[in-house]
């Protein structure tokens, strides 16, 4: 399989809330970032349908990446975790 991404991937131990209307605010664990988006673990949580744009707030250990929720938008399903990309 070609690779298609076009920002290097980091792996991470950050963890994030993930919220939108029909679900609330989730906290999920963030398996990897990139300047184009993350991949995160679902967890015990469903997750959202592809194409879904939800509210992110990115978290370390030291504090919060993001103070405001960005947009970002559920990309693909893969077992475990889904992937999400910044808009």
């Amino acid at each position: 399989m070609v690779e298609q991404r076009k920002f290097e991937r980091r792996s991470s131990a950050d963890s994030c809330e993930v919220m939108h209307p029909s679900f609330g605010c989730i906290s999920l664990k963030v398996r990897d970032l990139s300047d184009g988006g993350a991949f995160v673990f679902t967890g015990n949580h469903i997750a959202p349908p592809v194409g879904t744009v939800v509210k992110v707030r990115i978290k370390r250990l030291t504090g919060l990446i993001n103070q405001e929720p960005i947009d970002m938008r559920v990309v693909h399903h893969q077992p475990g975790g889904f992937g999400l990309m910044f808009i």
